[in-house]
């Protein structure tokens, strides 16, 4: 999974503008966080098609970066998440972002946005981009 994290002004429409732009192309948003500060704003998106993801912010000159994503299912238990933020910690690797995917009874599928590829990372457990947790 890859996560773009789009600059942009922090002004209405512009949050509205983005996502219709990607839905116009058929791309399917799996997790989302937005803020803004000082009259910018910040998206992080993880999406179900990467390569259009990109064509449609080139064309729209936004400026973005993207990251490498994990993703994790953990049990609802307390002291779950400790374990795996201390498992990725031990590596030496820095979580840029993380975010709630699913949850239900069975537990709570996470998405974990890294600095570094999967192949920087030699000391996490990853199969097929999934942190084995």
């Amino acid at each position: 999974m890859t996560e773009f994290v789009v600059q942009m002004e922090n002004r209405p429409g512009r949050l509205a503008s983005l996502t219709e732009a990607l839905a116009a192309f058929g791309v399917n948003i799996e997790a989302l966080a937005a803020y803004g500060h000082n009259g910018e704003g910040t998206v992080r998106l993880i999406v179900d098609d990467a390569a259009t993801t990109r064509r449609v912010l080139e064309e729209a000159a936004l400026h973005n970066e993207e990251r490498t994503v994990l993703t994790a299912q953990l049990p609802h238990r307390p002291g779950e998440l400790a374990r795996l933020t201390r498992l990725v910690a031990d590596a030496d690797v820095n979580i840029e972002a993380i975010y709630v995917l699913r949850s239900n009874a069975e537990g709570i599928e996470f998405a974990i946005s890294i600095d570094q590829a999967d192949d920087a990372m030699p000391e996490l457990p990853i199969t097929g981009g999934v942190l084995v947790v």
